[in-house]
C-alpha cells in the first residue's frame, strides 16, 4: 500500500509541476495532495514538500488553520468568473449555467475560508 500512496504522491506532484508551467492548473492544491499521499507514502518526502521555503507555507497555512492566502483567493475566483462566463456565452441552455452554478458554490466555499 505504501508504494501506491508514493505513486499517487509523485504523480500530484507531477500535476504540480505541469501548474507552474500551466496557467489554468493549480500548483497548490496537487502539492496539499502529494502531502497527503507522501505522510502515507513517504514521510521523508512528505517532510521535504512542507518544508520547502515556498510551497510549504501554503499547505501548513491549509493543515493548521484551513486557510487559503489572499492570492490564490483571487487567482481562483478570477478563474471561476472567467469559467463561467464562458460557460455562459459558449454553450446552450441548461449546459450554460453549469459552469456559473459550479463556480458560484466553489467561490463561495473558497471565501469562506480564513485567509
Amino acid at each position: 500500500m505504501k508504494l501506491a500512496y508514493q505513486l499517487f504522491g509523485l504523480l500530484a506532484v507531477a500535476l504540480a509541476v505541469a501548474g507552474i508551467i500551466l496557467p489554468i492548473v493549480p500548483t497548490v492544491p496537487f502539492l496539499l495532495l502529494a502531502a497527503f499521499f507522501f505522510a502515507r507514502g513517504s514521510p521523508e518526502w512528505e517532510r521535504r514538500i512542507v518544508e520547502h521555503p515556498r510551497f510549504g507555507p501554503p499547505i501548513r497555512a491549509w493543515r493548521e488553520r484551513g486557510a487559503i492566502g489572499l492570492k490564490g483567493k483571487a487567482a481562483a475566483i478570477v478563474a471561476l468568473a472567467a469559467s463561467g462566463a464562458a460557460g455562459l456565452m459558449l454553450l446552450e441552455w441548461p449546459w450554460s449555467v453549469a459552469p456559473l452554478t459550479v463556480g458560484l458554490i466553489a467561490g463561495t466555499w473558497i471565501l469562506s475560508r480564513p485567509s
